[in-house]
Order: structure tokens, then C-alpha cells, then sequence
């Protein structure tokens, strides 16, 4: 039995998250880092930093270690990480020994890849490092019954990739990654502003918009939002006023590209758990079950029953917390 030093962590694209049984998220920052551009010092981490993001002189670095829900850069990550254990170490107080981790991975992570971030973790002060599949990390997290003999399917939308698993007996039947989740729709919406106002606006504000009138294509009536950015030709502050029909229409081919990776899962779908699924239905998580008409819109396009995880920015973290519990019954069913 695993005591409070066992945690779980999502290593995510977009945020890092940090959950103990006994305390739940104790630690849920921006994976954003900081950095002396000469030094390589880390100076802030986290919502800190992020606030630096398009803000900063030269002479600090701001930087996303994460990249399509791997490590982009390995020295970052690894000083996060160190930082995010000893916050961790804080939050626990005497309960904190060195712990035993369970951090997700994605499903179509390289054996290198993995490898990375468990050193990563381990750097961190981690006792023992598990990698878990990110899908069944989810699915454990938004209380699917992955051990039984039925289909449970879960659509991760995360920060860099959307993870569609089917999984039974505590096994993964089928899956499948695609690098298009909440950083794609951020650069859609980027490029639309662009390409339609001449005017150029930041990842932060590009992520207001998609959480304010982002919308999946669904009928709904027009929203509108005002939002500043640079006018290219001039060079100067410019504000603008965005309908959210535009931004519907900036994310469709994000949505699109997420819809055939759903279906190409269910289409490797062996039938008996097809059945299944017109029963049960699929359950949405990540910050993507958020976007405005998702449910209503993939409930159409896929038509079976489509459920949001009761936390859906958490399922993974409290998943892959969870799971420290069932690691036996894990590693006997992935035999």
C-alpha cells in the first residue's frame, strides 16, 4: 500500500498537475518557464511566468518545455520539475519522503521519449518513476470501468495532442494521437485574426478568445468580444471587434482533424465492443471538453452518447494518482 509520498503527475502540454489521495490537485501551474538568457537560471515557473509570455526584455527567456505532449527541451523540464516536487514537498509538509511518482505519457510516445521523461521525473526526487498511457490515465480519472469486459472510451483534448483510447480489461484495444488539440485552435485563431484584420495578437489572448466565444460547429447565436492587438501595417495598438461566427469558423479544421482521429479509433473497434459503445457512449476530457457545443457537436457527427468527465482539466492528474493504487492489476493486464 502506497503511502501520502505517492503522487501523480500530468505532465501536460499546457499545465502541469500534481494529485495525492489524501489532498487531490495540490499543485495545477502553467507549464511555462523563465529562464536568464545568458545563464540558463531559472528566474519564474509556472503562472509567473506565463505572465511573462510576450512581455519579457531579451534578456529573459520564456519558454514552453513541452511540445505536442512531449519534452521539447530536457534541461527546462528538468529544472520544472525539480521546482514543481519541491513545491510539492511543501504542500505535503512531514508526509513528503521521497515519493513514488506515476506521471503519463502519450500513447504514441518513442521508447526514447519515455525514457526522457522518466529521467526527468527521477531528477525530480522521485523514490521509483511508473509511466502510464495518458488515455488510461484519463479513463481512470473520469471513473470509467477500464477492468471490466466493456468498452470504455476516452477522448483526451489536451494542450498539444488529442488521445482517443478504447480500452478493456484494463487494456488500450485501440488508439490513436493526433498533434492537434488547444494549441492548434490558439494558432488558428492567431492566423484568422491576421490573415482577416491585419492585426497581430498573443497566445494568451488567442486562448481568451477560444475560451470565451470559442464555439464547435454548432448553430448558436453570435457572440462578440473585443480584443487588442498590433495592426501590421502601422505598427500600432488596434482594437477589434470578433464575432464569435469567426472564431467557429478559424477552428473548424482543428475540430475536423479531432473528429477523423475519432473515428478512425472506433472504425479499429472489434465489434463485440462496438455494441458497447451504443450503450455507453465516449466521455470527453482535457480543457477541450470546455469549447462551446463540443458535447452537442461530436454527439452528431459520431451519433452515440458523448459524456463529460466530471473534472475534465483534471482527469488525467487524478488518474494517474489513482492508478498508484492499481499498478499489480496494470502491469498484469498490459502482459
Amino acid at each position: 500500500m502506497f503511502s501520502a509520498t505517492a503522487i501523480g503527475i500530468d505532465l501536460g502540454t499546457a499545465n502541469i498537475l500534481v494529485y495525492t489521495k489524501e489532498k487531490g490537485i495540490i499543485i495545477n501551474e502553467p507549464s511555462v518557464v523563465a529562464v536568464d538568457a545568458k545563464t540558463r537560471t531559472v528566474l519564474a515557473i509556472g503562472t509567473e511566468a506565463k505572465a511573462m509570455l510576450g512581455k519579457a526584455p531579451d534578456s529573459i527567456l520564456v519558454i514552453r518545455p513541452l511540445r505536442d505532449g512531449v519534452i521539447a527541451d530536457f534541461d527546462v523540464t528538468r529544472s520544472l520539475l525539480k521546482l514543481i516536487m519541491e513545491r510539492a514537498a511543501k504542500e505535503l509538509g512531514s508526509a513528503f519522503r521521497k515519493p513514488s511518482v506515476m506521471v503519463c505519457t502519450p500513447s504514441g510516445a518513442t521508447a526514447v521519449e519515455r525514457r526522457e521523461i522518466h529521467d526527468a521525473v527521477k531528477y525530480g526526487g522521485a523514490k521509483t518513476v511508473h509511466l502510464i498511457e495518458e488515455t488510461v490515465a484519463a479513463a481512470i480519472g473520469a471513473g470509467l470501468p477500464i477492468s471490466e469486459p466493456v468498452a470504455s472510451v476516452i477522448v483526451d483534448i489536451g494542450g498539444g495532442t488529442t488521445e482517443v483510447g478504447i480500452i478493456s480489461f484494463g487494456g488500450v484495444v485501440s488508439s490513436n494521437t493526433v498533434k492537434v488539440a488547444g494549441d492548434r485552435m490558439d494558432e488558428a485563431i492567431i492566423h484568422f485574426v491576421r490573415k482577416q484584420y491585419n492585426v497581430l495578437i498573443g497566445d494568451r489572448t488567442a486562448e481568451n478568445i477560444k475560451k470565451e466565444i470559442g464555439y464547435a460547429p454548432v448553430p448558436h447565436e453570435a457572440e462578440h468580444m473585443e480584443i487588442r492587438g498590433r495592426d501590421i501595417m502601422t505598427g500600432l495598438p488596434k482594437t477589434i471587434n470578433l464575432s464569435s461566427l469567426e472564431v467557429q469558423e478559424a477552428l473548424k479544421e482543428s475540430l475536423y482533424a479531432i473528429l477523423e482521429c475519432i473515428r478512425a479509433t472506433l472504425e479499429n473497434c472489434p465489434a463485440e465492443l462496438s455494441g458497447d459503445m451504443v450503450d455507453q457512449g465516449l466521455v470527453i476530457s482535457g480543457g477541450g471538453a470546455l469549447l462551446k457545443g463540443m458535447q452537442e457537436w461530436l454527439s452528431k457527427e459520431i451519433s452515440v452518447p458523448i459524456h463529460i468527465a466530471p473534472q475534465p482539466l483534471e482527469s488525467v492528474a487524478i488518474g494517474t494518482g489513482l492508478s498508484l493504487t492499481m499498478i499489480k492489476q496494470l502491469e498484469k493486464m498490459s502482459r
